[in-house]
């Protein structure tokens, strides 16, 4: 029993289980914060790639769009509905699709 009373009132084991408590709960930049950092930082990091991607891909359709005419007209076509004279244009849409 004595040597079990001497063993938790040693200075160093004592200083030892504060500063691990404290580092792992009250500290300011403690174990959970920095776990949720990490997460918040790995999602950032997921976004940050797809932000680039997309860049990456607008830029090739721009440039596609200004050195490829026919990519020009099919991107009127598609997006702004243009036609040429005497044709007609159908819009068909997905009711499916509409619902989601």
């Amino acid at each position: 029993m004595r040597k079990i009373i001497s063993i938790l009132t040693n200075k160093y084991l004592v200083a030892s289980v504060f500063f691990i408590v404290w580092m792992l709960f009250f500290d300011q930049r403690d174990v959970f914060q920095q776990r949720d950092r990490q997460a918040d930082l790995k999602k950032l990091e997921a976004k940050k790639q797809y932000y680039v991607q997309e860049i990456a891909r607008t830029k090739k359709e721009l440039e596609d769009l200004q050195n490829n005419p026919a990519a020009l007209e099919k991107f009127a076509r598609e997006h702004y509905l243009m036609k040429k004279d005497g044709e007609d244009i159908y819009i068909i849409e997905d009711s499916s699709a509409a619902k989601k």
